[in-house]
């Protein structure tokens, strides 16, 4: 499996991160928007560790499943291949990504956090089916994220790696999408933009748009 459809709306979520409403209904109304990916990134306070964890994973890929839509887990290896999800992300304090392509195979997807061309070419050699780069504007989604870069650093690694798909991370909105797509990005990663939303469908749909607003097809 390969990250390939562009563009990717690809939403990422936690137990913690979906507000007062429950996380499986958020998930399933984004899955019937049309997200093309999810990623279940579970840390920070009162996240779920255990069978508790085990059992939210399990619930969230069934999901998945049921829409044909790719479950990837951030960090955590060794419960993405216990319960076979399709993929894996990485951050650059996590294993190397030449370890984790060894230890997922071949046919797993394997994201990686990068904030450099030197990261990316890396990531790239390592394995990596694509590259999250961000936070591109200020976020409050990520306690430790780093100052916002706007798409400067997107496009450097665009014109070293032309072929690399991209995903954009960080403060995106339907409202400043159309500038990361415009950078050349395969997809765009988004959690509050979702998990806020008073209507998700339709803030999904919004964040479709903005491809083509960005001068996509």
């Amino acid at each position: 499996m390969r990250f390939s459809n562009k563009p990717s709306i690809y939403f990422i979520m936690g137990s913690q991160s979906s507000g007062a409403r429950d996380p499986f209904q958020v998930l399933e109304e984004a899955l019937k928007g049309g997200i093309s990916h999810f990623q279940l990134r579970e840390k920070g306070v009162g996240a779920l560790t255990g069978s508790a964890l085990l059992e939210f994973a399990l619930r969230c890929q069934q999901l998945c499943g049921e829409y044909g839509v790719p479950f990837i887990i951030n960090d955590q290896v060794e419960l993405a291949c216990r319960i076979g999800a399709d993929g894996i992300h990485i951050g650059q304090d996590d294993a190397a990504a030449s370890q984790v392509r060894q230890r997922i195979g071949e046919d797993k997807i394997l994201g990686v956090s990068v904030h450099s061309v030197q990261e990316a070419e890396i990531a790239s050699k390592d394995g990596a089916d694509y590259v999250g780069m961000g936070p591109i504007f200020g976020t409050m989604s990520k306690a430790d994220a780093k100052k916002p870069a706007g798409v400067k650093k997107i496009l450097a690694v665009k014109n070293e790696f032309p072929e690399l798909p991209i995903v954009g991370i960080g403060g995106i909105n339907s409202e400043n999408a159309a500038q990361v797509w415009r950078a050349g990005v395969s997809g765009i990663a988004v959690i509050s933009a979702i998990t806020k939303a008073e209507n998700v469908a339709e803030r999904i749909s919004a964040l479709k748009a903005s491809h083509k607003e960005g001068g996509g097809e």
